[in-house]
Formats: C-alpha cells, structure tokens, sequence
C-alpha cells in the first residue's frame, strides 16, 4: 500500500503551527517587554545628550573663531553636522560621509563624538586663532550643574538616567579602554555628585 503525496504529514503540518506560534509568542514578548522596561530610551536619550553636548562646543568654537557655518547641511549628498559655506569644508561625525566627501572638492573634517570643541582647530584645514573656551561661568559657580554637565545631562535627570550616563561615559574614558585618567576621575566625581542631585 502506498501513501498518497498529495497529503502532507499530520507531524509537519503540527511542527510548523507550533513554529509559528512560537514566534508570535517571542515577538509578543519583545514588544511588551520594550514597552514595560525602555531602557534602550534612557540610554538613547543619554547619548543623544551626549552627542548634543559635542555639536553645542563645536558651534561655540566656531562662533568664537567668528566663522560662517551651517548645522545638519547636506553636501555631496552626503549629511554633515557643520558645514563652512566660505572655506568649503564639511565637519561630520561620520566615517562614511567623510569618505564620501573625501573625493570631491570639498574638504571633510572627520570629528570624533568624544573630542572636545576646543580641539577643532587642530583638524581644520585652515589657520585659525587661538581661543579659550573657558566653563560657562554660572556652571563653574555650581559643582551640580558641572556634574550634569558632564554626564551629558540636565539637572532634572532622574536617578536611573544618571547611572545610565555614568555607564556610557565610563566606557568612554576609562583608561583601559584608551581613555584619559583625569576624566575617568571627574566623571566618577561627577557620578556621585549627580546621583545625590537626581530628581
């Protein structure tokens, strides 16, 4: 007696329900799981600070310097943090976009997220004077504020945003990980200092 091939057997057809079932149970799970516990938010918002951070010194560089610039410009195609309409030069973050822009006219600058503002002459393909961006003196009056400003937040961040910070900030300057001893101390003392601030 042969088995007819039209049918399919009754264990595949279970095994592959069962598959499917599974798999909307696991995306379910994901999903309220990110709607339960957003930490991915926190720390996304904790970088966004950070990086904002980063483009506020760059443009109080650039101010102090007295240079034309324009913010998230698109040149070659290509989206750039600044961009120098006189000088024709595109500062990004990005790797890719400065490779991009590497190959026409105009002179990328690649600018890492953790390099102070100050430090953007050095990069420049052009003389600039010498400035000193100093602290904002109401910060340097208040060691909290300096706190928040160094983990990259405001002084309204809740508890879990400021370990969060310290977390991220941590992987960037510890000294095993290429970093600077002087900064790992001032954010560990920023750290604790915010953490007896938060809201």
């Amino acid at each position: 007696m042969q088995a007819d091939p039209s049918t399919v057997p009754e264990w595949l057809v279970l095994g592959v329900l069962l598959g499917a079932g599974g798999s909307v149970l696991v995306a379910g799970l994901f999903v309220v799981a990110d709607r339960l516990f957003p930490a991915d938010q926190q720390s996304r918002q904790v970088r966004d600070g950070g990086e904002e951070r980063r483009r506020a010194e760059l443009r109080e560089y650039l101010q102090a310097i007295d240079e034309q610039f324009a913010e998230n410009h698109f040149v070659e195609g290509q989206h750039v943090a600044f961009y120098l309409p006189k000088r024709d030069v595109a500062i990004t973050f990005d790797a890719r976009a400065y490779y991009r822009i590497d190959r026409s006219p105009t002179r990328p600058v690649l600018v890492e997220h953790e390099m102070p503002g100050v430090h953007l002459g050095a990069r420049l393909p052009f003389e600039t004077p010498e400035v000193s961006l100093g602290p904002d003196p109401e910060q340097s009056a208040d060691p909290t504020l300096q706190a928040f400003a160094e983990l990259g937040l405001r002084q309204t961040a809740t508890l879990s945003e400021v370990k969060a910070a310290y977390r991220d900030r941590v992987k960037e300057v510890h000294p095993d990980h290429g970093g600077d001893e002087e900064e790992f101390k001032r954010v560990r003392e920023a750290y604790t200092m915010a953490k007896q601030h938060a809201s």
